[in-house]
């Protein structure tokens, strides 16, 4: 799997693809939660689709590197089910 170069929270898109740590696709970047003007990475909310549980937040410490083309997270699919819920604003 390629996701690219490093990259910044700052350039994160919505609709980017969130893998877990085995590599498992959970979803796709709903929102990026931040204080851009403190420079503070709050974390993301992802949508897991309506069978996985709809949008779920991971947070900052979470996430393991954000890429060009993916964001990877620290933890396994069977762990991301237990993220919390969160609707997306």
């Amino acid at each position: 799997m390629d996701l690219g170069k490093p990259d910044s929270y700052l350039d994160l898109e919505s609709g980017t693809r969130v893998y877990s740590k085995d590599g498992d696709e959970l979803g796709r970047v709903k929102q990026v939660r931040a204080a851009v003007d403190l420079d503070i990475f709050d974390g993301i909310v992802i949508d897991r689709g309506h069978r996985h549980g709809g949008h779920r937040y991971a947070e900052a410490a979470l996430v393991r590197e954000i890429f060009e083309r993916g964001v990877e997270l620290t933890i396994s699919a069977d762990e991301a089910d237990r993220l919390p819920r969160l609707d997306a604003e």
